[in-house]
């Protein structure tokens, strides 16, 4: 695997030297708590698109999306197609939250339902981000250091820290120190940069992978010999194997159906991480042209990481190009190491120059993905707990309170990680993408529910979320402790431990459901005055119609088109 040139190491610098600027730029714009929050709400739609775009690729889907095309080949790819769902959150969503002008998620539940709904997503959210999504993407961003940098070393306090510690906190601290200063309008800026180097850079990953290996024609030959592992659609039984359909962890198609949408719904139409992005528009128009662009966007990960993912894992079959295998605790458990996929190939098939634009790019994208959350993090905080337990303070109080929780986050992403690294080993990685299934189906029913129903009220909201949350927990903690080879096999903790995250999330999503209607029903309905503009029946729906222009249904068309060729080609393009 070559290393980094010297023309890597310029292109490199030139690139961070450039985001310097943009974060010196977007810091000296930060008056009011709207100004560090939501960039002043003045953003337009292409920098919006750009940002959720970057936002959603982080180190999960540079690190993982490639390992999983190698692994399991076009499973994955079900998450991508969620292109589909953003037109949603542009179409839908978006004009509930705008018009109420809200800073968060947990503050538009509490227009909606009472304080009590919005205090519960906001505790939730914020243990969430540090404890999954914040350690989750430093572990990951960690490892790619690792393979870009394998012989670095730094000697600290009289110990030799290697690339995955200098990468791990290298990343914290430089995101840490841009968030902290830039706010808003700097992720937005700098995710927009990289979003496009990463397309850019992926494109030329795939464009010469192809010719290294011999042609689409050669990929698809070999991945054929593999054609039950590599499809898109598995049954819900796997053949010869004695596992119930329910056990079924290989993706079944029947489980893919139910849990992608819900999981889809919370992340790209409800969590702050991602919503935050469209509340920043100068009007309602750019913040759902933002959404439908980023729909357009979103739909390219299938091409850019994933069929890279299975160049890969073909190169590595022919002998062509190395991976390196998976070795947990000195024992090698696998004949590749998926997380290790993506960076290898940048580092054994780009030209130098090009090399070190996609090596800065990578880098970059997964500061952004630290930095969105950072900011995200920094808005519930301040806005939906702090606040509420200090009213009536300055914007400039505000902007510090959020600078300073932003510093704190930081310093417990930092802590979190050396525990991630001597778990991680063991499959964390894995079993933390099903928390999102756990973790979503509560959040899609209220906001549903809310929005399309009002007789929906604050207690079934309440209700819906608190059992939800605690349901979802259970089933987390039972896996933990009674999942395969952990406990005695068919007991029932053993067997709910085993009971697939997929369909988990359908039926979780149901209980959810019900308990939210039941407790409605079962209690006085809310004012129709204190909720006008907050449900689909009291909405301006003439309001809403006006800012719709044609290119946005123009751009929907494209993005659907899209999504509609990719699941038809990629259904049937394996002969085996």
């Amino acid at each position: 695997m070559n290393g980094l040139a010297g023309l890597d190491w310029l292109v490199i610098g030139l690139y961070f030297a450039a985001l310097v600027v943009v974060v010196w730029w977007s810091s000296k714009k930060q008056d009011t708590s709207a100004d560090y929050f939501l960039a002043g709400r003045n953003m337009g739609w292409f920098v919006i698109g750009g940002s959720l775009f970057a936002s959603n690729i982080g180190s999960e889907h540079i690190v993982g999306l490639a390992g999983s095309g190698a692994s399991t080949g076009m499973a994955m790819a079900h998450w991508e197609m969620h292109a589909w769902v953003m037109l949603l959150l542009g179409w839908v969503f978006v004009p509930f939250y705008y018009r109420a002008k809200v800073f968060t998620m947990p503050e538009f539940l509490e227009k909606r339902f009472d304080s009590k709904v919005r205090w519960i997503l906001s505790v939730v959210s914020l243990v969430a981000y540090v404890f999954t999504k914040v350690s989750v993407t430093v572990y990951a961003g960690a490892i790619v250091f690792r393979t870009l940098l394998p012989d670095l070393q730094l000697t600290l306090f009289g110990q030799v820290w290697g690339p995955f510690w200098i990468g791990a906190f290298s990343t914290v601290i430089l995101t840490g120190i841009y968030t902290v200063f830039g706010g808003l309008r700097a992720v937005l800026f700098t995710d927009t940069a990289q979003a496009f180097i990463l397309l850019i850079g992926s494109f030329f990953i795939t464009f010469f992978g192809l010719k290294a290996l011999g042609g689409w024609g050669e990929l698809q030959a070999v991945c054929s010999d593999r054609a039950a592992e590599m499809a898109l659609w598995r049954p819900m039984v796997q053949a010869g194997s004695d596992i119930p359909w329910w056990k079924n962890g290989d993706f079944p198609w029947a489980g893919i159906l139910i849990a992608s949408p819900i999981i889809g719904i919370w992340y790209w139409c409800t969590d702050q991480y991602i919503v935050q992005r469209t509340l920043a528009a100068k009007n309602l128009q750019q913040a759902r042209r933002g959404a439908i662009w980023g729909a357009f966007l979103k739909v390219w990960p299938v091409m850019i990481f994933l069929v890279p993912g299975l160049i890969g894992w073909a190169l590595n079959q022919k002998g062509l190009m190395a991976i390196p295998a998976k070795v947990v605790d000195g024992v090698t458990v696998s004949a590749i190491d998926g997380d290790q996929v993506f960076a290898t190939m940048v580092m054994s098939l780009l030209p130098p120059g090009l090399r070190g634009l996609v090596v800065g790019g990578l880098l970059a994208a997964l500061m952004s993905s630290l930095s969105s959350l950072f900011n995200s993090c920094a808005s519930l905080f301040t806005v939906d707990i702090y606040e509420k337990l200090r009213p009536n303070q300055s914007e400039k109080h505000l902007v510090t309170v959020g600078r300073f929780a932003t510093t704190i986050i930081v310093l417990l992403g930092m802590a979190w990680i050396p525990v991630m690294y001597k778990v991680a080993g063991g499959g964390l990685y894995q079993y933390l993408q099903s928390v999102q299934g756990y973790l979503a189906p509560p959040i899609t029913a209220v906001f549903l529910l809310g929005l399309f129903w009002k007789r929906i009220n604050s207690k079934g909201a309440m209700w819906g979320l608190v059992s939800g949350f605690l349901l979802g927990m259970f089933k987390l903690t039972v896996q933990a402790i009674y999942g395969e080879g952990k406990g005695a096999s068919g007991t029932f903790l053993a067997n709910l431990a085993d009971f697939s995250f997929l369909y988990f999330s359908g039926v979780l999503f149901v209980i959810s459901i019900g308990t939210v209607v039941l407790v409605s029903l079962l209690s006085p309905a809310q004012d129709a005055e204190s909720i006008k503009g907050l449900t689909y029946a009291s909405l301006d729906k003439q309001d809403v119609r006006s800012s719709i222009g044609k290119f946005d249904v123009i751009l929907t068309a494209a993005s659907l088109a899209l999504v509609l060729g990719m699941y038809l080609y990629f259904s049937f393009w394996l002969k085996g």
